[in-house]
């Protein structure tokens, strides 16, 4: 599967995050070939954080394992080739400081004669609302949920979270330049009990890609330096 760089973007974003530096265990769901596991696992080699990598498709899983093996995190890292709802029912009450997720997101778009594929990108096999019901299940006391989403169903994960008392408290708004619409957003949600009356405030920004002269941007380049070679 293609790293693409909305999730490489979104990973950078993730791991410049205090609370996940500092974050003693994470659940990446729907890993892939573990891109964003390997990406917070180099965040947090002070704390140590354990990351656990879902996949359900079993060749991307055997992948994001060799991937895992050789990288010099390997005794931090594991992969569990299941569904996350099969997880969530044996982890017997086990809590993650952090979620992670770059979700299934296609609904009713043409699929891929590759079932493998399908299987990655579709939300049939992940449908949202199963995944906001365990991610709030997973999730400890004050923990944070991030998510990559398509900007125009934002909204949607947002109700979905909250209902299962997820509050949204930071949403970033990713464009390819300047000329065009957003295309992505990164989702920050906690779990942290607010009092009923107290109103939030969600922090927003955006983060474009490309300048006008098709060279990476500022911010691109600050969150991505640590991971791409040729910045």
């Amino acid at each position: 599967m293609k790293v693409c760089t909305d999730a490489c973007l979104f990973g950078a974003w993730v791991s410049q995050k205090t609370l996940v530096q500092n974050s003693n265990s994470i659940v990446d769901i729907g890993t892939g070939t573990g891109l964003l596991s390997l990406m917070l696992a180099q965040v947090t080699e002070t704390s140590k954080a354990s990351i656990t990598a879902i996949e359900i498709e079993a060749q991307a899983a055997a992948e994001a394992n060799s991937n895992f093996n050789i990288s010099k995190w390997s005794d931090r890292l594991t992969i569990v080739n299941d569904a996350v709802q099969n997880f969530t029912a044996s982890s017997k009450g086990l809590l993650f400081d952090i979620v992670i997720s770059n979700p299934p997101f296609y609904e009713g778009d043409l699929k891929s004669p590759d079932a493998n594929k399908n299987k990655a990108a579709h939300s049939t096999e992940l449908p949202w609302s199963i995944l906001v019901e365990n991610v709030s299940s997973l999730l400890s006391d004050a923990g944070a949920f991030f998510v990559l989403v398509p900007t125009l169903r934002a909204y949607t994960m947002q109700k979905l979270a909250e209902a299962h008392q997820l509050q949204l408290v930071e949403e970033v708004l990713v464009y390819n330049d300047a000329k065009h619409l957003p295309f992505r957003s990164f989702l920050n949600f906690t779990k942290a009990k607010l009092p009923i009356d107290k109103e939030i405030s969600v922090l927003r920004n955006k983060i474009v890609i490309k300048n006008t002269d098709n060279t990476y941007s500022t911010a691109f380049t600050e969150l991505l330096k640590d991971y791409y070679l040729h910045l």
